[in-house]
């Protein structure tokens, strides 16, 4: 069945990782699933990447946005967006990509998009379920936050995950941090989300939708701080402690 959304851009971001992106849109296209417009925005990869890239152009249709050295996701994602011009934008890293289901779930996150202006986006996956959901409907529930939600993982009110939001999304929320690794650039939006009253659903079977695929020839390129994923119990209760503290100060000032 032909899924065609004209009122969609797909950005994908890309770093080094072009059978990733391959695998992407080869997936996209064998589900019918098509859009206005497909950018791939690309953070300064390696010749041999970017020469792959060029031929898969041949192969699906896409725009190409480049740039000479690598600048972090921040950069990559804001000059990305910066190219799209339809009034939404479904937004995907390179290393996923949509399951069966997909489609049909995305239709209806549009037509909610579509007759519910107060809504600024809808997330399609996560690593976990987020912590405060109020049940809203076609599987979707609605993301909730209050000051006084004690679970630290209400920040991830926002995620880089597979989302569609609105594309004047940089005039309320403003541009991703730049100069900064993944998880802070990621933080940081969070808390602008969050700061700037945004509003969004979240898919209940949020691992039903997309894979995140992370091959041994292309692993992932993130790199983060290993105490913030330490199994230790004690480094546990201290990260715990520290990230309540830090949460709620940020969104306080």
């Amino acid at each position: 069945m032909l899924h065609t959304f004209k009122t969609v851009s797909l950005l994908i971001t890309h770093y080094n990782r072009s059978k990733s992106l391959e695998r992407l849109l080869s997936t996209f296209k064998t589900q019918e699933c098509f859009f206005e417009e497909i950018i791939v925005s690309d953070d300064g990869s390696k010749a041999e990447h970017i020469d792959a890239i060029k031929e898969l152009q041949n192969s699906y249709n896409f725009r190409l946005i480049t740039t000479s050295n690598n600048k972090g996701l921040g950069n990559n994602i804001n000059k990305g967006q910066d190219e799209v011009k339809t009034p939404y934008t479904l937004y995907v890293q390179e290393d996923f990509e949509p399951q069966a289901s997909f489609a049909s779930h995305f239709s209806d996150a549009m037509h909610i998009l579509d007759t519910e202006p107060e809504l600024d986006m809808v997330r399609f996956y996560a690593y976990l379920k987020y912590p405060y959901l109020k049940p809203y409907k076609k599987g979707f529930s609605k993301m909730v936050i209050k000051p006084w939600f004690t679970n630290y993982k209400k920040i991830y009110y926002y995620s880089d995950h597979p989302h569609i939001r609105r594309s004047t999304f940089f005039q309320k929320f403003g541009r991703y941090a730049e100069g900064l690794n993944v998880d802070r650039t990621e933080y940081k939006m969070c808390v602008s989300f969050i700061k700037n009253k945004g509003t969004g659903l979240f898919y209940d079977d949020y691992k039903a939708l997309f894979n995140q695929v992370n091959s041994t020839s292309e692993p992932s390129t993130a790199t983060r701080i290993s105490w913030k994923n330490s199994e230790n119990p004690l480094i546990a209760i201290v990260r715990d402690v520290y990230r309540q503290l830090k949460y709620n100060f940020d969104l306080l000032f």
